[in-house]
């Protein structure tokens, strides 16, 4: 499969106001990468049904919603007309979890990014993360992600649990993100989840040094994921 990526001007296409956009002309159809798209744009999209790696895809398009509308939500998306094909999200980290009890400044989650099955190997994932991460705002922020073997698609990709975390690693290495060792229950559950890490270029030493008292809190209890 084929994908050919280019700039283009607005007129080609229905582009949301985002401050980045690509086309991808595939055999698949036309395919527009964009983010971070505003809630009222995409609330009157519809999700593909086989985006339901988290849950259902008309759940799912109610939770993207709202992460689009949080004052630090970010959703970058690949989508054909209004059919959204492919998303990436970020946020701040949720208050209950570990990495949000602490409420640190600059702190970003990269929730979640999936792509529809039927338009898997066309680049899809790589695209939204490049366009994701050549904005600014990265910069200035530690973004960190949470992998979780139960939440990859074994089956659908016919990928072992291993070759699946290697996948996904080699995926987030692209934009800069790093395993980082940490003792989260969730996270050691598992020899295959892990916890992928940026340090943008403008976030202090004393800011991440605070991230990496969050990442581990027990004593002699280090994993690297």
């Amino acid at each position: 499969m084929l994908a050919r990526q280019l700039e283009y001007p607005d007129s080609l296409i229905n582009v949301h106001h985002c401050l980045t956009s690509k086309i991808l002309h595939t055999d698949a159809g036309i395919i527009l990468v964009e983010g971070p798209v505003a809630p009222d744009a995409f609330e009157k999209m519809h999700l593909h049904p086989g985006l339901k790696s988290f849950r259902e895809a008309d759940k799912q398009h109610r939770a993207l919603v709202g992460i689009a509308a949080l004052k630090e939500g970010r959703i970058f998306l690949a989508r054909i007309d209004d059919m959204i094909v492919g998303y990436v999200t970020f946020h701040p980290p949720d208050e209950f979890e570990r990495w949000g009890k602490g409420f640190m400044p600059c702190l970003i989650e990269l929730g979640g990014i999936e792509v529809a099955p039927k338009w898997r190997g066309y680049g899809l994932s790589s695209t939204l993360l490049d366009i994701a991460f050549s904005g600014s705002w990265v910069e200035d922020n530690t973004i960190f992600a949470t992998e979780y073997y139960w939440h990859w698609d074994l089956k659908g990709t016919g990928l072992s649990v291993w070759q699946y975390r290697d996948m996904m690693g080699k995926l987030f290495n692209k934009v800069g993100l790093e395993g980082c060792s940490t003792d989260d229950p969730d996270i050691c559950s598992h020899a295959a989840n892990m916890l992928m890490v940026r340090r943008g270029k403008r976030v202090s030493h004393k800011l991440y040094q605070q991230f990496q008292r969050i990442c581990v809190q027990g004593i002699g209890m280090e994993w690297l994921v």
